[in-house]
């Protein structure tokens, strides 16, 4: 019998001898608790999501030295853990220094490799160019060593066998994230390996930011391959924040091991750093003992824990202690203060309602209400006096050009709208977060940041925007979630719940009106969503193709009746027009420039969507269908 410790271990990008350090706090309990083999993570001594950093050799020859020092704590327990590794003396063709992504394994003070790889240690097969990944970008992969070498992949693929001090004997498959999710690769490492030798246990060690639906589709996955296969399998991920300075992703751990049928034997906790240690029986190649798969998660449920941890670790990397939030009573505001609450003491969180003439009694008394419900400090700061500063600047303004005295500026009501927006957030919120000592948020939500429904340099600004890649459904949806299931009482106010979203940056936003925002939730989120989130992006060549077809709910998944919202065709390629044409348009300009963001989805803007700023573009198979049904 082996007992082998799974790491899930919190790891810092950047911060390789913190890294370290925990490593060696894993490794004496691993002692402690007589493991004969324990596991870390991907790149966990460097971190995995630093940048350009990669480029820093003194850090990357610091890493190494690091590594070192686990090789140096194996003569009693094996070690396998990631870490980049140097070819000296080898230039990429960029005029870098090459470097791989590596998996290490130390056993009694030496390192050792899977036997055919000509160097001492194994090299990842399958680097992600996809996405939020950059590994090629940084990482020379083992299918480039091989075609350097003239070789083929696969002659360099080879198991590790590995003899322990009680003469247990274990061959090992190992793999590094990407080399386990081989389908759509022409090579296909888990294959070859389950094909040309008698693999007891795979050994996937991997740096994998969290997403919706990602562990179920890992599982999914890897379930399929092993049970195909009938070999077993250890999973270790980390935890922790990583960032690639536009998309702050979290990191849930889930370290699992898995039955030669594919099925979950043990699953981590997720984001809870901890020493599994598993009981594996090499001769029958199962675990033995109780099982322990956590209980399924909603969306709902996964989306708080993702933000709750991504908050909480960011703000600590960042050295932030205090927030200020700008709360107009609406739900996005409401729900960010929640949050928050969630992460930060009452006293260490500044609400502010900035109100104008346009703002009704209603969302100022549930403005109010956020605050008394979080038990946190408040403060109202109207901005109306500002706008009437502006106003009155902007009718004394004298324009001259050579000389000759020219017509003043005039701001339009839309301008004023923009006014009050920045300065609520360039004047206020920045002054009041520099007093606080805090910092202030940006409350935004994913319909908005598609189309550039926001003031740039206003409700767009802020350290950190935690709700910015939720559309709108899911904005509500956790604010029931908080009330009921994390604080067990109303804290988003039901009436911020209730009430019309509204800007209330002008007479024609009156809510007492109904008049409310121009988008129709929640149907422009299903909209959006093809426009950004799906694999194949849609168009509004594939939006007017699926209602021509009567498709449209279908494809879209939405829970509304198209005919419902648009009478008839013109209107509804109006509709359709005017957001492609804002999406596609200003709204990269603004999300250019808005701030990091947690990343949640299957795509999240920045560096996970990458844009460029080009004019918006119809098809000529749009323009025939659009002609076809306004006929």
């Amino acid at each position: 019998m082996l007992k082998i410790g799974l790491a899930q271990l919190l790891v810092e990008p950047g911060n390789a001898r913190g890294n370290v350090t925990r490593m060696k706090e894993y490794i004496q309990e691993a002692v402690t608790k007589n493991c004969d083999l324990v596991i870390f993570p991907e790149l966990c001594i460097p971190g995995y999501f630093i940048g350009d950093n990669w480029d820093q050799t003194d850090y990357m020859n610091e890493c190494i030295s690091l590594g070192e020092e686990i090789r140096a704590l194996s003569e009693n327990i094996t070690v396998i853990f990631g870490n980049v590794a140097l070819e000296k003396g080898k230039i990429n063709p960029d005029g870098r220094i090459r470097k791989y992504n590596a998996m290490f394994i130390a056993q009694n003070g030496k390192f050792i490799a899977p036997g055919r790889s000509p160097y001492p240690f194994y090299i990842k097969t399958l680097l992600p160019d996809y996405r939020e990944f950059d590994d090629l970008r940084y990482f020379t992969s083992l299918t480039e060593v091989a075609t350097e070498r003239h070789a083929f992949p696969e002659d360099f693929l080879s198991p590790l066998h590995l003899t322990f001090k009680n003469g247990d004997e274990l061959i090992i498959g190992p793999l590094i994230c990407e080399d386990s999710w081989d389908e759509n690769y022409a090579v296909k490492p888990m294959s070859y390996l389950n094909d040309s030798y008698d693999i007891d246990l795979y050994v996937n060690i991997s740096n994998s930011p969290f997403t919706l639906g990602k562990p179920e589709r890992r599982h999914r996955l890897f379930g399929h391959s092993l049970n195909r296969f009938k070999k077993p399998a250890v999973y270790v991920n980390c935890t922790g924040v990583q960032n690639n300075g536009k998309n702050i992703y979290t990191f849930d751990g889930s370290a699992g091991a898995y039955n030669n049928d594919g099925s979950l034997f043990y699953e981590g906790f997720p984001y809870t750093n901890e020493l599994v240690v598993l009981t594996f029986d090499p001769d029958t190649r199962s675990f033995t003992g109780m099982k322990s798969i956590s209980s399924q998660r909603s969306e709902t449920a996964s989306i708080y824990e993702a933000l709750h941890y991504g908050i909480q670790k960011f703000t600590e990397q960042a050295g932030i202690r205090k927030v200020v939030i700008g709360v107009s009573g609406g739900i996005d505001s409401a729900v960010n203060a929640a949050l928050y609450a969630t992460v930060f003491k009452p006293e260490d969180m500044l609400l502010v309602n900035m109100p104008s003439t346009y703002n009704s009694q209603m969302t100022k008394s549930l403005a109010e209400e956020s605050a008394k419900n979080i038990g946190c400090t408040y403060a109202v700061i109207p901005v109306q006096d500002s706008l009437e500063l502006t106003r009155k600047q902007f009718l004394q303004m004298n324009l001259t050009r050579n000389g000759e005295v020219l017509s003043s500026l005039t701001l339009t009501p839309f301008m004023e709208e923009n006014v009050q927006a920045r300065d609520r957030s360039s004047r206020i919120l920045a002054a009041a977060a520099a007093a606080f000592g805090g910092a202030f948020t940006c409350n935004a939500n994913k319909a908005e940041m598609t189309v550039g429904y926001a003031t740039l340099y206003g409700d767009g600004a802020g350290f950190l925007a935690a709700t910015a890649d939720l559309w709108k459904h899911q904005v509500y949806d956790l604010a029931h979630y908080l009330n009921t299931e994390v604080f067990g009482r109303e804290v988003v106010p039901q009436g911020s719940i209730d009430i019309i979203p509204s800007a209330e940056l002008s007479a024609a936003q009156d809510i007492t009106k109904g008049q409310g925002d121009p988008l129709i939730y929640p149907y422009h989120d299903y909209l959006f969503s093809a426009f950004v989130e799906r694999w194949q992006r849609a168009t509004p060549e594939t939006i007017l193709r699926w209602y021509d077809e009567g498709t449209l709910e279908e494809n879209l998944h939405t829970p509304l009746c198209i005919t419902d919202i648009f009478p008839g065709p013109s209107e509804f390629i109006a509709d359709l027009e005017r957001w492609w044409n804002l999406f596609s348009g200003f709204a990269v300009a603004k999300r250019i420039q808005s701030p990091p963001m947690l990343a949640i989805s299957r795509r999240a803007f920045g560096n996970d969507l990458r844009e460029s700023q080009i004019r918006p573009y119809y098809t000529q198979e749009y323009e025939r269908l659009k002609k076809k049904l306004l006929q």
